[in-house]
């Protein structure tokens, strides 16, 4: 019995995706559930289980290919054995596998982007360790081993080095998730009234706070105590007080939200992910912490799903973590606001008439002009602010 594998049906977010690489040839034996390829779109990397156990008769797609939901992509039969003779459509699309099996199987760990990457630079990636889920060697990988200087004199040069004094230049193309960012803050910009209020917040309070009870939490939770946690628990407090920050545009209607969906910016070997906390009010902080640790791991093996990176009322994002000082964070849409939380400095402060030296960060909220004033834009930042400088506030609601 022929078994059609098609696309699966991709999230409304999402509209095609790439195929990666066939982990299976024609003629070879795949197990129901066994992985089949990796579909690359612009948030995720997916793995396609196989729907039968049956032998692979046809590739209708090849590795790099665009697809879309639904998409006939290949065929099992069921009733077949291993190394069966496939139909004549299926050897001729099966031909350039089998003429360079070794060439298939160094390719098979990379990413469409990371091959053109590696053409352009003329870089052999078969020698290169790659950083992403299961050693996927991405475009990252390739550009840092494009850069750096030739192993040995004989070896011939990247296409894109040139001789010592000119300038050279490298084109090499945007990733899915990217294309993606970029089509977004582009969307964000020219669609949302945007602007950006500042506050700075004293961190003396958490600090303490964090310091006094960090080893008690974590042999309690068995996760470390952050900084994160507070903000997450923050802004939710800040976002009940003022519900239309937490609201969102649809055609002339204010959709405003009963749940707290927070987003936390994370960085991943593919770019700048935000994962959703789902119902931020309903979690402890540990449970907080916990689900932000976790983001960030599975952000670095490439594991989050489209599920986890979908939706959100409010996002946080914190340059603070590379140094930034100051920046003006652009909405990620549909939502209406974003905090920007910035590096903690020592600086010279007045507080009861005397001048002493605190921990202070700056915060920038942006936020859509179209429906948030800037009454509201400011009065919650300056709820950020307070419920940071007195965490007590978080407890008792006020």
């Amino acid at each position: 019995m022929l078994i059609e594998v098609k696309v699966p049906q991709l999230p409304e977010s999402v509209s095609e995706a790439t195929l990666v690489a066939w982990k299976k040839k024609v003629g070879e034996f795949v197990e129901r559930d066994e992985n089949l390829i990796d579909l690359e779109t612009d948030k995720v990397v997916l793995e396609l289980p196989a729907p039968q156990a049956g032998v692979i008769v046809e590739l209708i797609e090849v590795d790099g290919a665009t697809v879309v939901s639904n998409q006939l992509i290949a065929k099992i039969d069921t009733a077949a054995t291993a190394g069966a003779a496939a139909p004549a459509p299926a050897a001729a699309a099966a031909a350039p596998v089998a003429s360079a099996p070794v060439a298939a199987k160094a390719e098979a760990a990379v990413m469409p982007a990371a091959k053109k990457a590696a053409a352009d630079a003329g870089v052999d990636t078969s020698a290169i360790a790659g950083s992403g889920r299961d050693g996927r060697v991405l475009k990252e990988d390739v550009l840092a081993a494009a850069a750096k200087p030739a192993a040995s004199k004989a070896a011939p040069a990247p296409a894109v080095v040139v001789a010592a004094g000119d300038r050279s230049e490298q084109r090499v193309p945007m990733s899915r998730l990217r294309q993606r960012v970029a089509e977004r803050l582009v969307e964000s910009q020219s669609t949302a009234a945007i602007l950006t209020t500042f506050n700075e917040v004293n961190m003396k309070p958490v600090m303490d706070l964090r310091n006094k009870y960090k080893d008690r939490f974590e042999k309690e939770h068995g996760i470390k105590l952050g900084f994160m946690g507070f903000f997450v628990k923050a802004v939710v407090h800040a976002l009940k007080k003022f519900p239309i920050v937490n609201a969102s545009v649809d055609g002339n209607d204010i959709v405003y939200h009963g749940y707290y969906d927070i987003g936390v910016a994370v960085g991943s070997p593919r770019g700048l992910v935000v994962p959703v906390i789902r119902n931020a009010d309903q979690l402890s902080l540990a449970q907080i912490e916990k689900q932000i640790a976790d983001f960030g791991k599975r952000a670095q093996e490439g594991k989050l799903t489209i599920e986890e990176l979908s939706g959100g009322t409010y996002t946080i994002s914190n340059g603070g973590t590379f140094g930034s000082m100051m920046s003006t964070p652009i909405i990620n849409p549909p939502q209406s606001a974003i905090l920007g939380m910035h590096a903690t400095k020592e600086r010279a402060m007045v507080e009861n008439g005397q001048v002493v030296v605190l921990p202070m960060m700056y915060l920038a909220q942006s936020y859509d002009h179209r429906i948030i004033d800037g009454r509201e834009a400011v009065l919650s930042l300056v709820a950020i602010k307070e419920a940071i400088e007195d965490p007590a506030r978080l407890l008792l609601d006020l």
